[in-house]
């Protein structure tokens, strides 16, 4: 079957935004997707200007044209986007967010798998993605796309022959996920897991277990909910669901099981996957055993949609996607687990567990777990007891990072260092590391530890350079 006969075009986008249109100028011309940043403009691009708190979106629209796009979605005239089509809204949000409903409504043979947990709806995603394109023509942005505006920008990006689109979903309180489900019409659904991140935001556990529910309340009842068997609050959204649901993890109830894990350190971990009454025995290439339940859920959700076991076991032993947790090997044989891009209680644990998988002596650089709300203790306490168990070599930053050292020394650790700022970790890891050793690196990215490890990799480079050149030379220290 080709192409249906729907284009984003300048008719549809009048006609999708009807009332909401006050005013439009320019030539009728096509679109390939939305974009708000300038700076990723290019040929075809419809922008959309958006204000925000710290800049409007009306000031790079000009840039935007310039750079290629063929279309501005506007709350004013803007000098500078003369050569576009120009479409005129009392509010570019509310618009762009009926642009993506109304596109995802013209490609009804569209099927999207929605995902959301409050830990690896990213990875999920991709990894699903990735599995379902083993039978269909799948899209997947490869960014945490996963609100009210990443979620219609993700829409528009469809294109006509998609088969299969995955798209996170990501929630601050309750009703957020519903309306995106509103937007993105998802037939199958996975659920990961239910934590207290954005706690502070959201209020309480159970506002959190809600809104994740929401997604699960959303689906048809020809529709699949895939539910994680080994979280008791994710279980329990079987009962609020009108489609079909698969259970995936390592527990007993679980209808797509993996069991028998083994770890391989950083290039991956095997495992055994039950489903059916049959038995695969797997490899998959990602760092971390921990991942196995992000595998299990792409699983689960690509057998829910027709493809086959053979197509899965396949594709799961090939699967290649980026991680937020970067495995680098540094001079002098140094493997670093870069994850500073954020942190909470369950990736903490999970980042601790592909350290202690990693032969060689385990170092850390741990900081704070912020909007916790009233986790915030229990959730320090914990991480300083598994650290103060399982780490060599603990190195602090930031306030709630003091507070990890102080409960890991009391677990019984000898070698525990807090410091004060991001310079003095940066030298504190050069003095200390040594040949062979795994470091990881982790706090939420208020901290902003990737200058940190920016900072470190700098300093064993240029060592690692200078003693090429003295043993070029013939020089000895």
């Amino acid at each position: 079957m080709g192409p249906r006969a729907v284009a984003l075009d300048s008719r549809f986008v009048t006609e999708a935004l009807g009332e909401m249109l006050r005013g439009q100028g320019g030539s009728e011309r096509a679109f390939t997707r939305a974009v708000i940043d300038s700076r990723v403009a290019g040929e075809g691009d419809l922008f959309v200007a958006l204000p925000g708190e710290r800049s409007d979106g009306h000031l790079f629209a000009a840039a935007a044209v310039k750079a290629g796009a063929s279309g501005c979605l506007l709350g004013e005239i803007v000098d500078g986007t003369e050569k576009a089509a120009r479409f005129y809204v009392d509010d570019t949000l509310a618009a762009l967010q009926r642009l993506g409903a109304a596109w995802r409504a013209a490609l009804p043979d569209l099927v999207v798998v929605g995902v959301t947990g409050n830990v690896g709806k990213t990875t999920t995603k991709l990894i699903t993605a990735q599995l379902l394109g083993a039978r269909y023509r799948t899209q997947a942005n490869e960014q945490n796309y996963n609100n009210e505006i990443g979620v219609p920008l993700c829409l528009l990006e469809l294109q006509t022959d998609t088969e299969r689109s995955v798209i996170e979903m990501g929630m601050y309180t309750t009703g957020e996920i519903a309306l995106l489900c509103e937007w993105a019409r998802p037939r199958t659904g996975i659920v990961l897991n239910v934590g207290p991140v954005h706690l502070e935001r959201a209020g309480s556990m159970e506002k959190i277990a809600l809104a994740k529910r929401e997604l699960a309340e959303a689906l048809p009842a020809d529709g699949h909910a895939i539910l994680n068997a080994d979280d008791a609050v994710v279980r329990e959204m079987a009962g609020h669901t009108d489609a079909a649901v698969t259970f995936f993890g390592s527990d007993e109830r679980a209808d797509v099981r993996g069991v028998e894990v083994e770890s391989r350190g950083a290039s991956g971990f095997a495992f055994t996957l039950e489903v059916g009454g049959q038995r695969r025995r797997l490899a998959v290439p990602l760092p971390g055993t921990h991942l196995l339940s992000n595998v299990l859920a792409g699983i689960a959700a690509a057998l829910a949609e027709g493809v086959t076991l053979d197509e899965v076991a396949e594709a799961a032993e090939q699967l290649a996607v980026p991680l937020r947790l970067a495995v680098l090997e540094l001079p002098g044989g140094i493997t670093l687990l870069d994850d500073t891009y954020n942190a909470n209680p369950a990736s903490m644990r999970a980042a601790l567990d592909l350290l202690t998988e990693v032969p060689g002596r385990h170092v850390a650089l741990l900081g704070d777990m912020l909007e916790l709300g009233s986790e915030t203790e229990a959730a320090h306490i914990e991480v300083g007891e598994r650290a103060g168990a399982e780490v060599d070599v603990l190195l602090t930053i930031g306030e709630l990072g003091a507070r990890i050292g102080a409960v890991a020394r009391e677990a019984g650790a000898s070698d525990v260092t807090h410091l004060e700022t991001k310079d003095e970790a940066a030298r504190a890891l050069v003095e200390r590391l040594r040949p062979g050793d795994v470091l990881l690196v982790k706090a939420s990215n208020a901290l902003h530890l990737e200058t940190v490890v920016r900072d470190l990799r700098r300093e064993l480079e240029n060592g690692a350079t200078a003693e090429s050149s003295r043993s070029a030379s013939g020089e000895t220290a």
